[in-house]
């Protein structure tokens, strides 16, 4: 007789978990310096500031003299409240008790959306019964996204959330008054809307412009898509993240099993085996390397983080990102293209920290029949981006995925 497997009502569907992960929503790095990471991802690449934590009054008072600036930012590429985070790396391993027992951790959070409170509410209960370790739950300040911070095997902290604030075209984030209550648990269900909250801060007389907003930057000198921008491009999504793990598969039990990401492929890249996740219909939100294949790949530092992706909007606005980041001091890594299966033409640049972020348009999306494309029907084409044409062929699937809402700027 085969073992009976348990099956969990989601939203009227049976599902092997009672949760469903629609997508990589956002992600972060620890950095030495926030103020060279802000100049690469901000000022170059288009990120902008939508709040920012002071991480000193955690830090023990032995070590305050030690760990240098302690402001740490959240910033966003479209309307989510935030999409990458960036935070500075002493003070929050001074002040996270986590990172005592993972000093080689600089990925602070992966973050994957559900879509209803009670999966956040619920996947609590299944995590604990895996015995997955959480660090917490309740609700995020700033943000306002419902959430738990289970952990994988290597330490990698990942967060599942539901209904992250939205910053509209006024531009302001919520009023930190607006944060009148500190949730620290999920809450009993249901619970109040976001419009009823809102409407309560109104009545209380909060105003609602004072929350914080990007102050604008560089001239408006470039024509992408007919809209005048500071740069040449637009980050329209984040990821995928590309983590080392030490033992491969013990992490990959814990994304394809506990937080039941779809496994699309297995590669070799220089003789190791790796894996490739995905969340959705792209074909991968999530990799991971051995830690063998670090040195192979020339990467000197020990961190967990091989790096992760940016996608554009555009094959176009690709080709002007390497030569804008290229006149800006940042010239294109040699990376094995293998690295990234279901990925079309792309760059690798070094950010301040020596992470490889990798700027790409085009993701293989996978159908119906969960099957990847088969490898000699993808495209090639040469790592050289000089070699590039000014044009290429459209494939069935290089205007499909996830789509980006609102203006470009």
């Amino acid at each position: 007789m085969g073992t009976k497997i348990t099956t969990h009502g989601v939203e009227g569907l049976r599902l092997p978990r009672p949760f469903q992960v629609r997508r990589l929503g956002h992600f972060g790095i620890n950095v030495a310096s926030v103020e060279r990471a802000l100049d690469f991802y901000g000022r170059l690449l288009g990120f902008e500031i939508s709040d920012q934590l002071d991480f000193g009054p955690r830090v023990p008072e032995a070590l305050k003299a030690q760990v240098g600036p302690t402001v740490g930012y959240f910033t966003r590429h479209g309307t989510d409240h935030h999409s990458f985070v960036l935070f500075p790396q002493a003070a929050l391993h001074a002040s996270n008790p986590h990172y005592k027992s993972h000093p080689h951790l600089n990925v602070n959070q992966l973050t994957w959306q559900v879509s209803s409170l009670r999966e956040v509410v619920q996947g609590l209960n299944w995590f604990e019964s895996r015995g997955s370790k959480v660090l917490r739950s309740g609700r995020d300040t700033p943000g306002s996204n419902w959430h738990i911070y289970p952990v994988d095997p290597a330490g990698h902290i990942n967060e599942l959330y539901y209904g992250i604030e939205q910053i509209g075209w006024f531009g302001h984030s919520k009023p930190m008054a607006m944060h009148g209550i500190r949730y620290m648990q999920p809450p009993q269900l249901p619970h109040r809307s976001e419009h009823a909250e809102v409407n309560q801060a109104i009545a209380q007389g909060v105003p609602m412009d004072a929350g914080h907003r990007h102050q604008g930057e560089s001239e408006e000198r470039f024509d992408v898509g007919g809209v005048l921008l500071a740069r040449p491009f637009k980050v329209i999504k984040v990821g995928p993240v590309r983590l080392f793990a030490s033992n491969v598969e013990e992490v990959t039990r814990f994304y394809q099993h506990t937080l039941g990401l779809a496994l699309t492929e297995t590669s070799e890249v220089m003789g190791h085996r790796c894996c490739f996740f995905r969340a959705n219909t792209e074909h991968h939100a999530l990799a991971i390397y051995p830690q063998a294949l670090r040195s192979e790949l020339g990467m000197s530092h020990d961190r967990s983080l091989l790096g992760f992706g940016l996608q554009l909007g555009s094959y176009e606005q690709l080709r002007a990102a390497v030569a804008f980041m290229q006149e800006a001091g940042y010239a294109p890594m040699d990376l094995p293209q293998a690295l990234s299966p279901g990925i079309g033409h792309h760059v690798w640049l070094r950010d301040p920290d020596g992470n490889a972020v990798q700027l790409y348009w085009e993701m293989e999306q996978i159908g119906w029949s969960g099957l990847p494309r088969p490898a000699q029907q993808r495209r090639v084409w040469p790592s050289d981006p000089s070699q590039w044409p000014e044009q290429i062929d459209a494939q069935t699937d290089s205007c499909m995925g996830e789509v980006f809402l609102g203006p470009l700027g």
